[in-house]
Protein backbone atom coordinates (compact mmCIF):
# COMPACT_ATOMS: atom_id res chain seq x y z
CA UNK A 1 0.00 0.00 0.00
CA UNK A 2 1.38 3.45 -0.83
CA UNK A 3 2.30 5.83 1.95
CA UNK A 4 -0.11 8.67 2.67
CA UNK A 5 2.21 11.06 0.87
CA UNK A 6 2.42 8.80 -2.17
CA UNK A 7 -1.35 8.38 -2.07
CA UNK A 8 -1.74 12.16 -2.27
CA UNK A 9 0.75 12.40 -5.13
CA UNK A 10 -1.08 9.69 -7.06
CA UNK A 11 -4.10 12.01 -7.19
CA UNK A 12 -7.44 11.45 -5.49
CA UNK A 13 -10.82 13.05 -4.86
CA UNK A 14 -10.92 14.92 -1.54
CA UNK A 15 -14.33 16.42 -0.71
CA UNK A 16 -14.42 19.50 1.52
CA UNK A 17 -16.61 18.13 4.31
CA UNK A 18 -19.78 20.14 5.12
CA UNK A 19 -21.27 20.66 8.58
CA UNK A 20 -24.61 18.95 9.25
CA UNK A 21 -26.85 20.98 11.54
CA UNK A 22 -30.31 20.62 13.03
CA UNK A 23 -32.97 23.30 12.65
CA UNK A 24 -31.75 24.64 16.01
CA UNK A 25 -28.26 24.97 14.51
CA UNK A 26 -26.72 22.32 16.71
CA UNK A 27 -24.52 19.53 15.38
CA UNK A 28 -26.55 16.77 13.72
CA UNK A 29 -24.27 13.83 14.51
CA UNK A 30 -26.39 11.30 12.59
CA UNK A 31 -26.20 13.30 9.37
CA UNK A 32 -22.57 14.27 9.96
CA UNK A 33 -21.61 10.60 10.17
CA UNK A 34 -23.73 9.84 7.11
CA UNK A 35 -21.79 12.39 5.08
CA UNK A 36 -18.45 10.86 6.03
CA UNK A 37 -19.72 7.36 5.20
CA UNK A 38 -20.97 8.68 1.86
CA UNK A 39 -17.54 10.02 0.97
CA UNK A 40 -15.80 6.77 1.90
CA UNK A 41 -18.25 4.59 -0.02
CA UNK A 42 -18.24 6.95 -3.01
CA UNK A 43 -14.55 6.19 -3.45
CA UNK A 44 -13.05 9.46 -2.23
CA UNK A 45 -9.36 9.21 -1.41
CA UNK A 46 -9.72 11.40 1.65
CA UNK A 47 -11.71 14.13 3.35
CA UNK A 48 -10.91 17.71 4.34
CA UNK A 49 -12.53 18.80 7.62
CA UNK A 50 -12.48 22.20 9.32
CA UNK A 51 -12.18 23.99 5.97
CA UNK A 52 -14.36 26.71 4.45
CA UNK A 53 -17.13 24.26 3.53
CA UNK A 54 -17.21 23.01 7.15
CA UNK A 55 -17.78 26.67 8.14
CA UNK A 56 -14.99 28.65 9.78
CA UNK A 57 -17.40 29.59 12.58
CA UNK A 58 -16.93 26.14 14.16
CA UNK A 59 -13.91 27.74 15.82
CA UNK A 60 -16.04 30.38 17.55
CA UNK A 61 -16.21 29.87 21.32
CA UNK A 62 -20.01 30.13 21.09
CA UNK A 63 -20.05 26.79 19.28
CA UNK A 64 -16.82 25.04 20.26
CA UNK A 65 -17.17 22.63 17.37
CA UNK A 66 -13.67 22.51 15.87
CA UNK A 67 -12.37 19.52 17.83
CA UNK A 68 -15.70 17.64 18.05
CA UNK A 69 -16.30 17.88 14.29
CA UNK A 70 -12.77 16.77 13.40
CA UNK A 71 -12.97 13.94 15.91
CA UNK A 72 -16.34 12.73 14.65
CA UNK A 73 -15.14 12.66 11.03
CA UNK A 74 -11.92 10.84 11.92
CA UNK A 75 -13.71 8.21 14.01
CA UNK A 76 -16.41 7.63 11.39
CA UNK A 77 -13.92 7.36 8.53
CA UNK A 78 -11.75 4.97 10.54
CA UNK A 79 -14.71 2.71 11.31
CA UNK A 80 -15.86 2.71 7.68
CA UNK A 81 -12.37 1.92 6.42
CA UNK A 82 -12.02 -0.96 8.87
CA UNK A 83 -14.86 -2.79 7.15
CA UNK A 84 -14.03 -5.72 4.90
CA UNK A 85 -15.18 -3.73 1.87
CA UNK A 86 -12.52 -1.05 2.36
CA UNK A 87 -9.84 -2.94 4.34
CA UNK A 88 -6.34 -1.77 3.49
CA UNK A 89 -7.50 1.14 1.37
CA UNK A 90 -5.41 4.33 1.63
CA UNK A 91 -7.27 7.41 2.81
CA UNK A 92 -5.92 10.84 3.73
CA UNK A 93 -7.43 12.99 6.49
CA UNK A 94 -6.87 16.70 5.93
CA UNK A 95 -7.48 19.19 8.74
CA UNK A 96 -8.24 22.83 7.98
CA UNK A 97 -5.95 25.20 9.89
CA UNK A 98 -6.67 28.92 10.25
CA UNK A 99 -5.57 32.09 11.96
CA UNK A 100 -2.28 33.58 12.98
CA UNK A 101 0.52 31.39 14.23
CA UNK A 102 -0.66 30.65 17.79
CA UNK A 103 -4.13 29.62 16.61
CA UNK A 104 -2.82 27.61 13.65
CA UNK A 105 -0.33 25.79 15.88
CA UNK A 106 -3.05 24.97 18.38
CA UNK A 107 -5.29 23.59 15.64
CA UNK A 108 -2.37 21.63 14.17
CA UNK A 109 -1.75 20.00 17.54
CA UNK A 110 -5.42 19.03 17.81
CA UNK A 111 -5.35 17.59 14.30
CA UNK A 112 -2.25 15.51 15.00
CA UNK A 113 -3.75 14.21 18.25
CA UNK A 114 -6.87 13.12 16.35
CA UNK A 115 -4.88 11.26 13.69
CA UNK A 116 -5.04 13.73 10.82
CA UNK A 117 -2.30 13.34 8.23
CA UNK A 118 -1.84 16.84 6.85
CA UNK A 119 -3.00 20.40 7.52
CA UNK A 120 -4.61 22.63 4.87
CA UNK A 121 -3.25 26.00 5.93
CA UNK A 122 -5.48 28.99 5.19
CA UNK A 123 -3.77 32.39 5.00
CA UNK A 124 -7.06 34.28 4.91
CA UNK A 125 -6.29 36.26 8.07
CA UNK A 126 -2.86 37.33 6.80
CA UNK A 127 -3.97 40.26 4.65
CA UNK A 128 -1.37 42.90 5.51
CA UNK A 129 1.72 40.95 6.49
CA UNK A 130 4.61 40.50 4.08
CA UNK A 131 5.05 37.30 2.13
CA UNK A 132 8.26 36.70 4.08
CA UNK A 133 6.21 36.66 7.28
CA UNK A 134 3.81 34.19 5.69
CA UNK A 135 6.66 31.83 4.87
CA UNK A 136 7.90 31.97 8.47
CA UNK A 137 4.36 31.17 9.65
CA UNK A 138 4.10 28.21 7.27
CA UNK A 139 7.49 26.92 8.37
CA UNK A 140 6.46 26.96 12.04
CA UNK A 141 3.22 25.11 11.39
CA UNK A 142 5.04 22.56 9.21
CA UNK A 143 7.10 21.58 12.23
CA UNK A 144 3.90 20.26 13.84
CA UNK A 145 2.06 18.71 10.87
CA UNK A 146 2.80 18.20 7.16
CA UNK A 147 1.41 21.05 5.10
CA UNK A 148 -1.16 21.21 2.36
CA UNK A 149 -0.55 24.72 0.99
CA UNK A 150 -3.60 26.72 -0.02
CA UNK A 151 -3.98 29.45 -2.64
CA UNK A 152 -7.42 30.86 -1.76
CA UNK A 153 -9.17 33.21 -4.17
CA UNK A 154 -9.52 36.84 -2.98
CA UNK A 155 -13.31 36.82 -3.56
CA UNK A 156 -13.78 34.60 -0.50
CA UNK A 157 -11.05 35.97 1.76
CA UNK A 158 -7.77 35.04 0.12
CA UNK A 159 -5.07 37.30 -1.26
CA UNK A 160 -2.89 37.41 -4.34
CA UNK A 161 0.43 35.67 -3.71
CA UNK A 162 3.45 35.97 -5.95
CA UNK A 163 5.40 33.33 -7.82
CA UNK A 164 8.28 34.15 -5.47
CA UNK A 165 6.17 33.20 -2.44
CA UNK A 166 5.27 29.80 -3.88
CA UNK A 167 8.84 29.24 -5.01
CA UNK A 168 10.09 29.80 -1.46
CA UNK A 169 7.28 27.77 0.09
CA UNK A 170 8.17 24.86 -2.19
CA UNK A 171 11.52 24.63 -0.39
CA UNK A 172 9.81 23.48 2.83
CA UNK A 173 10.61 19.76 3.24
CA UNK A 174 7.31 19.11 5.02
CA UNK A 175 5.16 20.63 2.26
CA UNK A 176 3.27 17.63 0.90
CA UNK A 177 0.73 19.26 -1.40
CA UNK A 178 -0.80 22.54 -2.59
CA UNK A 179 -4.46 23.28 -3.22
CA UNK A 180 -4.54 25.74 -6.13
CA UNK A 181 -7.75 27.75 -5.83
CA UNK A 182 -7.21 31.35 -6.98
CA UNK A 183 -9.88 30.98 -9.71
CA UNK A 184 -7.29 32.59 -11.99
CA UNK A 185 -5.29 30.92 -14.76
CA UNK A 186 -2.22 33.16 -14.41
CA UNK A 187 -1.97 32.49 -10.68
CA UNK A 188 -2.59 28.77 -11.18
CA UNK A 189 0.40 28.62 -13.52
CA UNK A 190 2.51 30.51 -10.96
CA UNK A 191 2.10 27.67 -8.47
CA UNK A 192 2.77 24.88 -10.96
CA UNK A 193 5.87 26.64 -12.25
CA UNK A 194 7.18 27.42 -8.76
CA UNK A 195 6.97 23.78 -7.66
CA UNK A 196 8.65 22.61 -10.86
CA UNK A 197 11.40 25.23 -10.61
CA UNK A 198 12.09 24.07 -7.05
CA UNK A 199 12.64 20.54 -8.36
CA UNK A 200 9.98 19.23 -5.97
CA UNK A 201 8.19 16.72 -8.14
CA UNK A 202 7.03 14.88 -4.99
CA UNK A 203 4.75 17.79 -3.99
CA UNK A 204 1.18 16.91 -4.98
CA UNK A 205 -0.82 19.53 -6.87
CA UNK A 206 -4.57 19.69 -6.33
CA UNK A 207 -7.14 21.81 -8.08
CA UNK A 208 -9.37 23.93 -5.91
CA UNK A 209 -10.55 25.89 -8.93
CA UNK A 210 -14.20 24.81 -8.78
CA UNK A 211 -14.83 26.98 -11.85
CA UNK A 212 -12.31 25.06 -14.00
CA UNK A 213 -12.02 21.54 -12.62
CA UNK A 214 -11.81 19.54 -15.85
CA UNK A 215 -9.46 21.93 -17.63
CA UNK A 216 -7.13 21.81 -14.62
CA UNK A 217 -7.11 18.00 -14.59
CA UNK A 218 -6.49 17.67 -18.33
CA UNK A 219 -3.88 20.39 -18.85
CA UNK A 220 -0.30 19.20 -19.45
CA UNK A 221 1.65 22.12 -17.95
CA UNK A 222 5.01 22.49 -19.68
CA UNK A 223 7.71 22.94 -17.05
CA UNK A 224 11.45 22.73 -16.55
CA UNK A 225 12.67 20.54 -13.70
CA UNK A 226 16.40 20.53 -12.91
CA UNK A 227 17.15 21.83 -16.40
CA UNK A 228 15.03 19.20 -18.14
CA UNK A 229 11.88 20.05 -20.06
CA UNK A 230 8.85 18.06 -19.03
CA UNK A 231 5.15 18.05 -18.26
CA UNK A 232 3.41 18.41 -14.91
CA UNK A 233 -0.20 17.46 -14.30
CA UNK A 234 -2.50 18.55 -11.51
CA UNK A 235 -2.91 15.32 -9.60
CA UNK A 236 -6.39 15.48 -8.06
CA UNK A 237 -8.87 17.83 -6.47
CA UNK A 238 -9.77 19.13 -3.02
CA UNK A 239 -13.03 20.88 -3.74
CA UNK A 240 -16.24 22.17 -2.25
CA UNK A 241 -17.94 21.16 -5.50
CA UNK A 242 -16.92 17.57 -4.76
CA UNK A 243 -18.72 17.71 -1.38
CA UNK A 244 -21.77 16.71 -3.41
CA UNK A 245 -22.10 14.37 -6.41
CA UNK A 246 -18.92 12.74 -5.07
CA UNK A 247 -19.39 9.37 -6.75
CA UNK A 248 -19.52 11.11 -10.12
CA UNK A 249 -16.41 13.09 -9.19
CA UNK A 250 -14.49 9.87 -8.47
CA UNK A 251 -15.49 8.50 -11.86
CA UNK A 252 -14.55 11.81 -13.51
CA UNK A 253 -11.04 11.82 -12.05
CA UNK A 254 -10.46 8.22 -13.14
CA UNK A 255 -11.55 9.07 -16.69
CA UNK A 256 -9.40 12.20 -16.75
CA UNK A 257 -6.31 10.26 -15.70
CA UNK A 258 -6.95 7.72 -18.43
CA UNK A 259 -7.46 10.48 -21.02
CA UNK A 260 -4.05 11.96 -20.19
CA UNK A 261 -2.34 8.96 -21.74
CA UNK A 262 -4.02 9.34 -25.12
CA UNK A 263 -2.49 11.07 -28.11
CA UNK A 264 -5.57 13.21 -28.66
CA UNK A 265 -8.19 14.68 -26.35
CA UNK A 266 -11.83 14.25 -27.27
CA UNK A 267 -13.57 17.62 -27.58
CA UNK A 268 -16.41 16.19 -25.52
CA UNK A 269 -14.27 16.99 -22.49
CA UNK A 270 -14.69 20.70 -23.24
CA UNK A 271 -18.47 20.37 -23.23
CA UNK A 272 -18.31 18.40 -19.97
CA UNK A 273 -16.06 21.06 -18.47
CA UNK A 274 -18.50 23.80 -19.41
CA UNK A 275 -21.39 21.81 -17.92
CA UNK A 276 -19.59 21.30 -14.63
CA UNK A 277 -18.65 24.98 -14.46
CA UNK A 278 -22.26 25.98 -15.13
CA UNK A 279 -23.47 23.65 -12.38
CA UNK A 280 -20.86 24.99 -9.99
CA UNK A 281 -21.98 28.53 -10.76
CA UNK A 282 -25.47 27.66 -9.53
CA UNK A 283 -24.36 25.69 -6.47
CA UNK A 284 -21.75 28.26 -5.43
CA UNK A 285 -24.01 31.26 -6.11
CA UNK A 286 -21.57 33.06 -8.37
CA UNK A 287 -24.37 35.53 -9.29
CA UNK A 288 -24.18 36.93 -5.75
CA UNK A 289 -20.39 36.81 -5.24
CA UNK A 290 -20.49 33.33 -3.64
CA UNK A 291 -22.67 34.39 -0.71
CA UNK A 292 -24.82 31.27 -1.07
CA UNK A 293 -21.91 28.89 -1.64
CA UNK A 294 -22.24 26.72 1.48
CA UNK A 295 -26.08 26.71 1.51
CA UNK A 296 -25.94 25.72 -2.17
CA UNK A 297 -23.88 22.63 -1.36
CA UNK A 298 -26.24 21.89 1.51
CA UNK A 299 -29.24 22.19 -0.80
CA UNK A 300 -27.94 19.51 -3.15
CA UNK A 301 -27.24 17.21 -0.19
CA UNK A 302 -30.70 18.00 1.22
CA UNK A 303 -32.35 17.04 -2.05
CA UNK A 304 -30.54 13.70 -1.86
CA UNK A 305 -31.62 13.12 1.74
CA UNK A 306 -28.16 13.37 3.27
CA UNK A 307 -28.98 16.62 5.09
CA UNK A 308 -32.24 17.72 6.69
CA UNK A 309 -31.87 21.37 5.69
CA UNK A 310 -29.50 24.06 4.46
CA UNK A 311 -28.89 25.64 7.86
CA UNK A 312 -25.56 27.32 8.63
CA UNK A 313 -24.20 28.56 11.95
CA UNK A 314 -24.61 32.12 10.66
CA UNK A 315 -28.36 32.68 10.38
CA UNK A 316 -27.72 35.16 7.56
CA UNK A 317 -25.99 32.53 5.43
CA UNK A 318 -28.86 31.29 3.31
CA UNK A 319 -29.71 30.39 -0.25
CA UNK A 320 -29.69 33.54 -2.38
CA UNK A 321 -32.81 34.73 -4.21
CA UNK A 322 -33.23 32.56 -7.27
CA UNK A 323 -30.44 30.15 -6.29
CA UNK A 324 -32.73 27.15 -5.73
CA UNK A 325 -34.20 27.73 -9.18
CA UNK A 326 -30.69 27.83 -10.66
CA UNK A 327 -29.89 24.50 -9.01
CA UNK A 328 -33.17 23.14 -10.44
CA UNK A 329 -32.01 24.30 -13.88
CA UNK A 330 -28.61 22.60 -13.80
CA UNK A 331 -30.18 19.44 -12.38
CA UNK A 332 -32.49 19.31 -15.41
CA UNK A 333 -29.82 20.28 -17.93
CA UNK A 334 -26.98 18.02 -16.73
CA UNK A 335 -28.49 14.90 -15.10
CA UNK A 336 -25.25 13.01 -15.79
CA UNK A 337 -23.45 15.10 -13.16
CA UNK A 338 -25.44 13.93 -10.14
CA UNK A 339 -25.07 10.71 -8.16
CA UNK A 340 -28.62 10.61 -6.81
CA UNK A 341 -29.14 6.93 -7.64
CA UNK A 342 -25.97 5.95 -5.77
CA UNK A 343 -27.01 7.94 -2.71
CA UNK A 344 -30.54 6.50 -2.75
CA UNK A 345 -29.10 2.98 -2.85
CA UNK A 346 -27.04 3.43 0.32
CA UNK A 347 -28.68 6.25 2.31
CA UNK A 348 -30.53 4.04 4.81
CA UNK A 349 -27.29 2.27 5.76
CA UNK A 350 -25.35 5.53 6.11
CA UNK A 351 -28.02 6.86 8.47
CA UNK A 352 -28.12 3.73 10.62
Amino acid sequence: MPSTREHLRNGVVIPAHPLALTALRTLDEERQRALTRYYVDAGAGGIAVGVHTTQFAIRDSRYGLYRPVLELAAETARAALDSSEHAGRPFVKVAGLCGHTPQALSEAEIAVALGYDVGLLSLGEWQRESEAELVVHCREVAEVIPLFGFYLQPAVGGRVLSYAFWRELAELPNLWAIKIAPFNRYQTIDVVRAVADAGRDEIALYTGNDDNIIIDLLTPFRVTVRGERGVRWIDGGLLGQWACWTRTAVELLARAKAARTGAKLDKGWLAEGAALTDANGAIFDVAHAFRGCIPGIHDVLRRQGLLRGVWCLDVNEQLAPGQAEEIDRVYRLYPELNDDAFVAQHLTRWLS
